[in-house]
């Protein structure tokens, strides 16, 4: 146990001093949407699913934000340079911002 605990220090002391502000904020987005996610399935499991519709709208929303800050985030951080080359920051927050944009309008759509 106390080999866990040495690692999660370890992790955190890293993460806040390496860390780019602009990936910090990206993972408190990313927490917020996985808590989205978890609440709406728990409240499916413990109301249901009518609407399913509904359900199945807000639960598929949440796990696509997720996915595209995913990629956000791999676009955005400083040690990918090489993965993407000739793909700004600016670039990948506008093709999330896009990508958004016709993720909800497929949502909107699918909820009748």
């Amino acid at each position: 146990m106390a080999r866990l605990d040495s690692v999660v220090s370890k992790f955190y002391k890293e993460y806040v001093t390496k860390t780019p502000k602009k990936l910090k904020i990206i993972d408190a987005y990313l927490f917020y949407i996985l808590l989205t996610g978890i609440i709406q399935f728990v409240y499916c499991l413990l109301v249901g699913t009518f609407p399913f519709n509904s359900f199945l709208s807000g639960f598929i929303s949440s796990v696509s934000s997720f996915i595209l800050a995913v990629c956000l985030r791999l676009q955005v951080n400083p040690e990918n340079k090489n993965e993407f080359y000739g793909i700004s920051p600016e670039r990948g927050f506008a093709d999330f911002l896009f990508a958004h944009i016709v993720l909800h309008l497929v949502v909107m759509n699918f909820i009748g």
